[in-house]
């Protein structure tokens, strides 16, 4: 256990710069033990390599992205933090045959997931996926396979796991069993539209697999886990009422919804119902769980510019002990991208290379989190609900989909 004084927040920043290295104790930087290279070098591309260095277990050795502007800025972050820049890669193949790394980070367009997969899966490395892992329930199930076969550790980015509010409602639901059995779940995210992107990528379902797979995959993928099961039957219903409906690129029109409603029905019983509207001043994130034993609701929340406030509240009854939290990380964490559930999953990531193994999340949560948001898709052009048998591959084999399970604190795979 890291005593309070052995803490990146004395490493980080540039006060005790001038100090050489034997005058540091405090403030002495571990020695990194692996090597990453970053494909796609957006938003969150930058967010990884942030994250990364802060966290300190690995280096930078090289970045890819065939947008200059992106590489750029990507550059910024080590000038900031006074790191040595890396190599700047001139192709994905260069990228993926640098004997210096010994992960890679595949933070490119959802729409170019399966292509660049297919390509880094030879490069004989550790690999990490930004989610959603693909776009179409048939690619995600291909990547699905190929990282299967791969022989390295590779996860997905669906950190929303590693949220505050979400870390702990884990504990709660599966290690204190505060809730008993789960029967009912309810999730929302009510937040402002999506931003601008290299080539406004995320505003076309052809790209983004819709908004139900680009947003909510985060979602689906909790609701997935807290249910105990895959989701069997899915309804939807929703639009774009509001953004981007005089928006075209390109010569096309925008159609990403920016509203939706979806129920599921899980293979274990459990029903599930999410709330998504994409014009709200600000954001909210809630989730629900009811069980035999108590009920268990979470929320964070911030309007736009403003900090963010978690909350944590158990109903336990007269089956236990009742009570209200408020889980935070350090600022200098939370900060680091996605209040701080970045910098946890790259934890995780570092841990995994370590052991030579996943610990998740894997090809299930990241194939079934896909899955979801395909099926709320097609529920909603159908006008009708959807059975997820009907849109599964031809050739689908669930022995394909292996997960960790949640056995220890620590473990959130």
């Amino acid at each position: 256990m890291k005593t309070v004084v052995d803490s990146r927040l004395f490493r980080r920043g540039g006060a005790l710069r001038y100090l050489k290295d034997e005058d540091r104790f405090l403030s002495a930087r571990e020695e990194p033990e692996f090597s990453y290279g970053v494909i796609g070098c957006g938003i969150m591309g930058q967010e990884h390599i942030h994250n990364t260095l802060l966290l300190g277990k690995a280096r930078v050795a090289g970045v890819y992205d065939p947008a200059p502007e992106s590489v750029r800025h990507a550059m910024r972050v080590f000038e900031r933090r006074g790191d040595e820049a890396p190599t700047v890669y001139a192709s994905l193949a260069e990228a993926c045959n640098d004997p210096a790394t010994d992960a890679l980070i595949v933070a490119t367009p959802n729409y170019t997931h399966l292509d660049v997969l297919r390509e880094v899966v030879g490069s004989g490395k550790a690999i990490f996926l930004e989610k959603p892992i693909a776009t179409t329930v048939a690619d995600a199930y291909e990547v699905c396979r190929l990282a299967n076969a791969h022989e390295h550790v590779v996860r997905f980015g669906l950190q929303y796991r590693y949220k505050a509010i979400y870390a702990e409602a884990i504990d709660e639901v599966f290690r204190r069993g505060s809730i008993g059995q789960v029967h009912n779940l309810t999730m929302a995210e009510h937040r402002f539209p999506f931003l601008d992107k290299v080539g406004q990528w995320n505003k076309f379902n052809a790209k983004t697999g819709g908004a139900l797979v680009e947003k909510c995959c985060h979602y689906f993928d909790l609701m997935n886990l807290f249910s105990g099961g895959q989701p069997k039957r899915v309804f939807a219903l929703g639009n774009q009422a509001v953004n981007f409906t005089n928006f075209s690129y390109g010569n096309q029109r925008a159609d990403g919804l920016d509203h939706a409603n979806v129920t599921i029905e899980y293979t274990t019983g459990v029903i599930g119902g999410f709330s998504l509207c994409m014009f709200a001043p600000g954001t909210r994130e809630e989730l629900t769980i009811c069980g035999d034993a108590g009920r268990l609701h979470v929320s964070e929340q911030a309007m736009v510019g403003e900090e963010n406030v978690n909350h944590v509240e158990v109903w336990s009854g007269e089956n236990g002990t009742s009570r209200t939290s408020a889980p935070t990380y350090p600022s200098y964490i939370a900060s680091a991208g996605h209040h701080g559930s970045t910098f946890f999953e790259h934890v995780d990531l570092a841990g995994d290379l370590a052991a030579g193994q996943n610990s998740g999340p894997g090809p299930a949560a990241g194939f079934w989190s896909v899955v979801a948001g395909a099926a709320a898709q097609a529920s909603i052009e159908r006008g009708e609900a959807v059975d997820v048998a009907e849109i599964l591959p031809d050739d689908f084999d669930p022995v394909q989909l292996v997960e960790p399970g949640i056995a220890a604190a620590g473990d959130l795979g």
